[in-house]
């Protein structure tokens, strides 16, 4: 069908070239508003009516009088009709919506992918700071990411994923004399222990757990660093740098349990040490963009659409966390990534256009708009029928870890999935753990089981499929389902353009249910041999988006369940 399409297109363009020089990169096919007008529309006649001082209608019927003539549109389409000022809709013949079952069947794991096209693509998610667990808006964050990363592999693109933290900021030091104070006998209510709204302190168990595992001596290790304690409560120092080996540790298990793996982690501080951040301070300077005022460094954030000025440096002569993200960014540029994406939580938003104006003011010829955020809100989570807040492994909120063993790593991530990133999400544990079509990952992946049993059943190899007569395929279930497998090429990209993976899971959805009724309609294993190598194409095809798109989206595609 891809092909199809393309073939059609290819015919439009050029016959709207013979009619108007250069009309013909308005060559596109839209949705019929009613489906039953056919499968394709097009509005050509309307936009060129003007140029041309033609009536649309009347252009319209010469170029379907023309479109009539050209072989692509002879081969594929059943028919063409003029609707109102001069739309254009367009009905294909079977043969059209067939082809898409050998198109996938040929492609295979790479059906609707495009070819490589040479760009090195970043986007950085997760990235938080080793002070505890991975809490369930990280892990709607590490789904977003990941699936993002995923859509972007299919359209050609070099991706490459990315994990920022700081190992030596503030946090960090609550974190060291946390575990110093554990580690000296202390707890949450002693006396001794910081009480109070801001008390500049860690109350989850696992900070008793890293205390005991320093004074114990052992050594951690974890993706990008590893560390052996001294045992000295008095060696703060060397307190912190077990607690972050500790807790990234402990952030591997949790993305490994959610079989999300990073290419690099990158450290706030190595921005200082490798003097990123002064050099970046001076390129702003040198580009005349900053000026000093109540004895701290401002950036001209105004002259790039900020709604004010903002601090570079304070007083103190340290800087404000948006000057080392403007740092980063630079290096991110400088390392040859000519697209960036950060995901990052709603409370990032205003750190958008001052990073951005950063970038601009540096001078160094990174385009407008760079880098690209989604933002995604937190996740509540119902158990029981009620809001479930802390964990007592955490303290004080309910663990990416939590949601996992409590469902599967499937669940949560297809549930994380099937909403904008910018709505608010609740996730029902409960109905995460059901076995029945109300619950949405169960329902596709039985979709997928349902037709390897029946693969199963038939016993023969897909390769004896390939050319199969599909004539057979032309009842409305069939041509229902064949409409579904063709959208999954277009759907892909638009996701990936919008950033949207929840649009794939929308996408599943609507196959599996196509395919559950055409599975109702139609007995699959019948004794005409080639109605029964027909039915089984297609239903092979089915499997085989269905198993593409769940890849995407890093969900398991079962055999049987």
């Amino acid at each position: 069908m891809l092909r199809v399409k393309q073939e059609l297109l290819a015919s439009l363009a050029a016959t709207l070239e013979g009619l108007l020089p250069g009309a013909g990169d308005k060559a596109a096919f839209e949705s019929p508003k009613v489906a039953a007008h056919g499968d394709f529309a097009c509005t050509a006649a309307m936009q060129l009516a003007k140029p041309l001082k033609q009536n649309p209608r009347q252009l319209a019927q010469t170029l379907v009088e023309a479109l009539q003539q050209a072989e692509p549109f002879r081969r594929w389409v059943d028919a063409i009709d003029i609707a109102g000022p001069g739309f254009i809709n367009i009905r294909l013949k079977p043969t059209a919506w067939q082809a898409v079952v050998h198109e996938v069947l040929a492609g295979g794991m790479l059906f609707g992918h495009q070819p490589d096209n040479g760009q090195r693509m970043m986007v950085e998610f997760v990235s938080a700071n080793p002070t505890g667990p991975l809490h369930v808006g990280h892990g709607r964050q590490a789904a977003l990411g990941d699936a993002i990363c995923n859509l972007y592999s299919t359209q050609g693109w070099r991706v490459h994923r990315e994990f920022y933290y700081n190992d030596a900021g503030v946090q960090i030091g609550t974190l060291a004399t946390s575990t110093q104070l554990r580690a000296r006998g202390f707890k949450p209510g002693d006396a001794e222990w910081p009480s109070g709204d801001n008390a500049a302190a860690y109350n989850g168990d696992y900070i008793a757990d890293i205390a005991a595992d320093f004074l114990a001596k052992k050594t951690v290790h974890a993706d990008d660093r590893e560390f052996t304690a001294s045992g000295d409560v008095n060696d703060l120092d060397g307190i912190r740098q077990f607690a972050v080996a500790y807790l990234r540790h402990e952030q591997d298990l949790d993305l490994k349990a959610f079989d999300v793996k990073f290419d690099h982690y990158y450290l706030e501080s190595s921005l200082y040490t490798s003097g990123k951040v002064e050099a970046t301070v001076k390129k702003l300077q040198a580009a005349g963009k900053t000026y000093e005022q109540d004895g701290a460094l401002w950036l001209k954030t105004t002259d790039y659409g900020d709604d004010k000025d903002r601090v570079m440096r304070k007083g103190d002569g340290s800087y404000t966390y948006f000057v080392p993200d403007v740092a980063y960014h630079i290096s991110k540029w400088e390392r040859g990534f000519t697209k960036v994406v950060n995901i990052q939580g709603t409370d990032h938003h205003g750190t958008i256009a001052r990073v951005r104006a950063g970038l601009q003011a540096a001078g160094v010829g990174i385009p407008v708009g760079y880098p690209d955020y989604v933002l995604h809100t937190m996740v509540r989570v119902l158990r029981g029928g009620e809001e479930v807040k802390i964990s007592k492994r955490a303290g004080s909120y309910v663990t990416l870890r939590d949601l996992i063993e409590w469902t599967s790593k499937d669940a949560v991530r297809f549930f994380l999935l099937s909403r904008k990133p910018d709505t608010e999400y609740t996730f029902d544990v409960d109905l995460a753990v059901q076995k029945n079509n109300d619950n949405p990952v169960y329902y596709v992946q039985y979709a997928h089981a349902r037709i390897c049993s029946v693969l199963a059943a038939w016993g023969g190899h897909l390769g004896e499929l390939t050319g199969a007569d599909l004539s057979a395929l032309s009842s409305p279930q069939a041509q229902a389902l064949m409409l579904q497998l063709a959208r999954y090429p277009e759907m892909l990209s638009a996701a990936a353009r919008d950033f949207a993976p929840h649009d794939v899971t929308f996408y599943l959805r609507d196959l599996a249910a196509s395919y559950h009724s055409y599975y109702d309609a139609e007995r699959i294993l019948v004794d005409d041999e080639a109605v029964k190598r027909a039915r089984l194409a297609l239903v092979a095809a089915t499997a085989q988006v269905l198993h593409n798109g769940l890849a995407v989206l890093g969900v398991s595609a079962p055999a049987r369940m």
